[in-house]
């Protein structure tokens, strides 16, 4: 898998740690949510970087209330047409307020990149050999016109009708 963020590849001090397995006492681990579940009581007090797995069945309001002890969120994707993940993004940014790092992990494609950044995704763990091939060509494509607002979003309000607006 190769860790793709802020433009470019990037070294990953991030390490999951698998079922069974002890909790480090140092480092940036991942969890899934059924280890945190279980062993959250291990990092009371713990100056360790942890980040959180999450599943696209995962309810949010279930780790709302930790959410200010992960420094990263890791979003799976199984699929690539599993778009749960997106709105999980969403709604991590927007409604629960989570500023950390939001990793989208699993089948991530070139196509999704940069619909993944509208949504809150910051960075993007890709196992997809095209994928990567094309992000070290440098073919990584763009849009410039957007129909719906997004993480930096450039539309101005009233400019647009059929955007969504607070009631």
């Amino acid at each position: 898998m190769a860790l793709f963020k802020n433009g470019s590849f990037a070294t990953d001090d991030w390490r999951t740690v698998g079922e069974g397995e002890a909790a480090p006492a140092a480092g940036h681990v991942i969890f899934t949510l059924e280890w945190w579940k279980q062993e959250r009581h291990v990092y009371d007090g713990s100056n360790v970087a942890i980040g959180l797995l999450i599943e696209p069945a995962t309810k949010l309001e279930d780790i709302a209330e930790d959410l200010h002890r992960f420094a990263l969120v890791a979003v799976s994707f199984p699929k690539f047409g599993d778009g749960r993940g997106y709105s999980q993004a969403c709604l991590l940014r927007e409604r629960y307020g989570f500023k950390g790092e939001l990793r989208a992990t699993g089948d991530v494609l070139l196509d999704q990149l940069q619909i993944m950044s509208r949504c809150g995704f910051d960075s993007f763990d890709i196992n997809d050999g095209n994928t990567i091939k094309a992000l070290e060509e440098g073919r990584l494509t763009l849009m410039k016109h957007f129909y719906q607002p997004g993480e930096g979003a450039e539309v101005k309000v009233g400019t647009r009708p059929w955007l969504r607006r607070p009631a």
